[in-house]
């Protein structure tokens, strides 16, 4: 946040919150470590705000649930904002001090009544005044969100809405208080950390804007930087589609079966020159490959570093010997480095990490030996003194204003609904999210029964399923405007008229992604996995499977 890409504040802090919003975030099933902290926060006295259209078995929880519309986070964040400001309830020592671009930010809310806000959320008036107040009376707010912020065509925007509130409060920039986007996947915080993500060097550094960051990786590497960002997933499949990208080397990740609109997906991935997978095991992208290298498990059978949700980085150690032909990803890549003319000799974990604080400033006091010593340390840690930073940007509040460095800034935000547009003929939204039993496209979970799992069917609200003379059970085709298939139907009493839910972890019995739309949000290039506009059509059981 503000320049830096992770959360403000730790896991251990939400404990001592006396109010707790998770806005998009079934954390209960998704991240249920990180709600482990949640329920001890609840116990300590804090009060849990849920905002999600689902009312998921988080919201159950909670002391109050906010059932949104699917798409309407800007408009609901905006009158929470609105109300907030109207009734006294921001911070304004913070505001002057801290942040900047409020007096536009406050113009663009004020048409943003509690009737207004109701009427484009479906959420009650009165709900969301009791959310505002909440908010704006807390002494320690901390804000977590995840896919449900992030996977629609707006979703920075939509994580700026939640910044701005944390401003308004001032939670932000002081000890437990602050906001944190639950990762959806292992290590994402890690990976981007590291640079694996197309702007940025290893420690965020701007690869198009830092010309000293980039002399610095040169001068190690031995080889000129381009200063030039990189293509975001959805820009490569657009280039798969242009014939300009004809080669790809998928690590660890199976999008034919994650990506939105699946049949388009699994159609570019056949059509490259070269398809090389390295993967754990066989996945559905691993056999559309020409060339497949079979990977260790990154977990248990190989040594490295892993950094989570809240930017602790922690050892993993090696605890068993893959299996024979499998090899750690760092060897598959430097022996594809000395076949293409640069021999990097014997790398070791403990080498590259040791070169790597050399280069990120955020890393640089993070020593091998101090992550093994202090079981973990979070960035910040810019030299060895340093024990690493439970919250970020403390310089916010300080007096000097040489000090405070660049403010943190309110963003206007304008209010834009779904993409896929609810008809006569497409009289549903569906959204996707994931289940406590299962992982992703359930590549890792699927090999093993669980006693919680059902088999991923399409869950109704009770008032859609008798409206359609659908029982418990029974077989429907589903259809979006890219594609239809065949599953069975289940009661959702969580789900409102009008929304229905699927999970993605079953493609091989229920692919969702055929359904999905590739909308997708220039900014980030993420796509909008949780508006889908679907028609329901009771069949017979014998079309069960079927695409």
């Amino acid at each position: 946040m503000f320049g830096a890409g992770g959360g403000t504040s730790s896991y251990r802090e939400v404990e001592n919150a006396d109010v707790i919003l998770l806005w998009g975030s079934n954390a209960r099933e998704a991240h249920p470590i990180f709600f482990h902290h949640v329920l001890k926060g609840i116990r300590n006295g804090a009060k849990l705000y849920v905002v999600d259209p689902r009312r998921t078995t988080s919201a159950q929880w909670a002391d109050l649930w906010v059932g949104l519309d699917v798409g309407t986070d800007i408009a609901l964040s905006n009158t929470i904002a609105r109300e907030m400001i109207a009734s006294g309830l921001v911070h304004r020592e913070f505001i002057a001090k801290g942040t900047s671009g409020f007096d536009a930010y406050r113009e663009s809310v004020e048409p943003w009544t509690l009737e207004r806000g109701e009427k484009v959320t479906g959420v009650p008036a009165a709900t969301i005044r009791e959310l505002a107040h909440a908010w704006g009376n807390a002494k320690h707010g901390q804000m977590c969100w995840t896919l449900g912020i992030t996977e629609h065509h707006n979703a920075v925007d939509n994580v700026l809405s939640l910044i701005n509130l944390a401003l308004l409060g001032g939670h932000v920039g002081r000890p437990d208080a602050g906001i944190q986007p639950l990762r959806g996947q292992n290590n994402v915080q890690g990976g981007g950390d590291m640079g694996a993500i197309p702007n940025k060097l290893t420690g965020f550094q701007d690869i198009e804007k830092d010309a000293a960051a980039r002399a610095k990786f040169e001068a190690v590497y031995g080889v000129p930087i381009r200063p030039q960002y990189g293509f975001t997933l959805t820009q490569m499949f657009e280039a798969m589609e242009h014939g300009t990208m004809k080669c790809v080397w998928v690590i660890g990740e199976n999008p034919a079966q994650s990506e939105a609109d699946g049949q388009r997906c699994r159609k570019l991935l056949s059509g490259l020159d070269t398809l090389v997978v390295s993967d754990v095991v066989m996945t559905a992208t691993a056999e559309l490959a020409d060339v497949v290298f079979p990977a260790s498990a990154a977990w248990c059978e190989t040594e490295g570093t892993v950094t989570s949700s809240e930017r602790r980085v922690q050892r993993v150690r090696k605890a068993l010997d893959a299996p024979a032909g499998a090899r750690d990803d760092v060897a598959i890549i430097a022996d594809l480095a000395r076949r293409l003319g640069f021999d990097w000799g014997d790398v070791t974990p403990e080498q590259l990490w040791e070169e790597l604080r050399t280069l990120s400033p955020m890393h640089a006091g993070m020593s091998w030996k101090r992550l093994e010593a202090l079981g973990g340390i979070q960035w910040p840690c810019p030299d060895e003194t340093s024990a690493g930073s439970s919250y970020l940007h403390a310089r916010l509040w300080d007096d000097d204003p040489a000090k405070r460095g660049v403010l943190a800034p309110f963003s206007v935000l304008e209010h834009a609904g779904p993409v896929d547009e609810i008809t006569p003929e497409y009289p549903l939204l569906l959204t996707t999210g994931r289940r406590l039993d299962s992982y992703n496209t359930g590549v890792s979970t699927r090999a093993y029964a669980s006693p919680i799992r059902r088999d991923h069917p399409l869950y109704l609200s009770p008032e859609d399923a008798a409206a359609l003379s659908l029982a418990e059970g029974e077989h429907v085709r589903v259809t979006s405007r890219r594609g239809s298939i065949v599953t069975e139907v289940a009661v959702d009493h969580g789900l409102r008229p009008g929304l229905a839910f699927m999970t993605l972890h079953a493609p091989d019995k229920a692919d969702a992604n055929v359904l999905t739309i590739d909308a997708t949000d220039p900014k980030a290039g993420t796509a909008e996995f949780k508006a889908s506009a679907i028609r329901v059509e009771k069949c017979s059981p014998v079309a069960a499977g079927g695409i």
